[in-house]
């Protein structure tokens, strides 16, 4: 005898929940995955561009297509004061004190050292987001970001220049203080994007944010880079284009906007701290772009971290801080 369809709807409206659960957190795997390709690809377009002059040319870039897609379709350009405030500050700290503070210390510290205390986000973003949402550090939490941090490590000294990883830190250089100001201005960021979806599109958010930030690093670059008409190696302008585009089109227009859209489902916490998975993406797009075979602690490295991830998860899960997917109609 066939199940009544009271007793089969249930069963689909579970999957179905599942489902998107599991698909949203690929999401975020996915973002993290290809984000970190962009890496590789700004240190090629870097070589023939200083670094503010890069990050005003593809904020503009991606800021203007964002914001004329969006006049396209009609949206709303009225804004409280409230909302104008937080677009400015947005871009003040997660487009322009980021890569600014970013860049300048790379010149001076080693990719392991800054990958390092980059890794300073979650901590950071556990932080704002107690002073701006509430949200509290239990132990379960504090335990899932120590195996997390844990698994980070060994990927962390197998990288080139790991040998200096320490050196420096008892007593913070000016570089280092750099790269910590950084961290914090990313994860500050992130909670300030979170604020904006709850009342405008990931899409209205990034637009705004990133043209403000390109002007404030645009402004900084005509203070101290040689333009000659513009601050780009001769001969590279074909080089330079071709890297904004793709870098633009991957993280400003593809992984921004994802975030903001995960922002939604979950905290900034959580979704700052799956970014320790970056090192173990970068590894790999360097054995497939680059030949460089990684070494077999990666999938060590990665399977440490996805146990803190889950812990992390799952006692955000019980403070209700992450959003349960809903059953379908019908269940």
């Amino acid at each position: 005898m066939l199940q009544s369809d009271s007793t089969v709807s249930p069963f689909f409206g579970i999957l179905d929940a599942q489902l998107k659960e599991w698909m949203s957190i690929f999401i975020l795997i996915f973002m993290y995955a290809v984000w970190s390709s962009v890496f590789p690809l700004a240190k090629i377009t870097l070589e023939v561009s200083p670094p503010l002059f890069l990050t005003a040319s593809r904020m503009l870039l991606a800021g203007g297509l964002l914001l004329g897609f969006l006049a396209l379709r009609r949206a709303s350009f009225r804004f409280s004061l409230r909302q104008w405030g937080l677009f400015g500050l947005l871009g003040l700290f997660s487009i322009y004190l980021t890569n600014a503070l970013e860049f300048w210390s790379l010149q001076h510290l080693t990719a392991a050292k800054t990958c390092f205390i980059y890794s300073l986000c979650p901590f950071f973003s556990a932080l704002f987001s107690y002073l701006h949402f509430g949200e509290k550090m239990n132990g379960r939490k504090w335990l899932g970001m120590g195996i997390g941090f844990a698994g980070f490590l060994p990927i962390l000294f197998g990288q080139k220049g790991a040998g200096e990883l320490l050196s420096g830190i008892p007593f913070l250089s000016w570089p280092e203080l750099a790269m910590v100001g950084a961290a914090a201005c990313t994860a500050y960021g992130w909670i300030l994007l979170r604020l904006l979806v709850k009342d405008a599109s990931p899409m209205m958010a990034n637009g705004m944010s990133m043209v403000v930030g390109g002007l404030l690093a645009l402004g900084h670059s005509a203070l101290i880079d040689t333009w000659n008409p513009l601050p780009i190696a001769a001969g590279s302008a074909g080089s330079f284009l071709q890297g904004i585009a793709v870098i633009t089109f991957i993280s400003n227009i593809l992984c921004y906007n994802l975030y903001g859209l995960m922002l939604r489902r979950f905290t900034a916490t959580f979704i700052s701290f799956m970014g320790l998975l970056s090192p173990i993406f970068a590894s790999l797009n360097a054995w497939v772009f680059l030949g460089e075979a990684p070494s077999p602690i990666i999938f060590v490295s990665t399977a440490i971290v996805s146990v803190g991830l889950w812990v992390i998860y799952s006692a955000e899960l019980r403070q209700g801080y992450i959003k349960k997917p809903q059953l379908t109609a019908g269940a």
